[in-house]
């Protein structure tokens, strides 16, 4: 059997995580094309959420769309670039149980693995960022709200979501990604 996926598909499909690597003279071609993409796959969930005029998260994956006690889930985030950034952002990710049972987890990181710091980001491109939400198996939530944004860990200061009226969030610049439910 032979399964034909679009080029672009198949080329995120294909980049492989990576160790952390610093990049003080910027990133190499190779670092870059690693976490930068041409096209956003066609199974996403478009988002639109404008950061500060500076980048655009336009779209993110939840795989799986259920999570069980005990098991990981795998989200992908892709950024568009709009403007040039000064500081090194990092992505603050708050996972909380729907029902407020469950200790918030916080999952910060400086996007692409830290291969590419937004500091080098440049206009036009689109950053992927990945990592995993680990579910404890004595967890026991209905259901997980994964909150995100971006923020400047030297100022403690958060990009601010420039279009408030068209993305879920709760006012202080944290975008509800997702609402995932628990397979119990």
């Amino acid at each position: 059997m032979r399964l034909d996926l679009p080029t672009a598909m198949l080329s995120v499909l294909l980049l492989g995580s990576a160790c952390i690597v610093e990049a003080p003279g910027g990133a190499s071609a190779e670092e870059r094309r690693a976490v930068t993409v041409q096209e956003i796959p066609g199974l996403s969930v478009r988002n639109g959420a404008n950061l500060g005029g500076k980048v655009e998260l336009t779209a993110a994956t939840v795989e799986p769309g259920r999570i069980s006690p005990g098991s990981r889930a795998q989200v992908t985030l892709y950024f568009k670039v709009l403007q040039p950034l000064e500081e090194d952002y990092h992505v603050f990710v708050h996972v909380e149980d729907v029902g407020g049972r469950m200790e918030r987890m916080n999952m910060d990181h400086p996007p692409a693995n830290g291969r590419l710091p937004t500091s080098q980001w440049k206009p036009g491109e689109v950053v992927k960022d990945e990592f995993s939400i680990y579910l404890p198996a004595d967890a026991s939530p209905k259901a997980l709200n994964i909150w995100l944004g971006m923020w400047d860990p030297k100022t403690d200061s958060r990009l601010p979501l420039t279009n408030p009226d068209k993305i879920r969030n709760d006012g202080r610049n944290r975008i509800l990604l997702a609402q995932v439910p628990v397979a119990q």
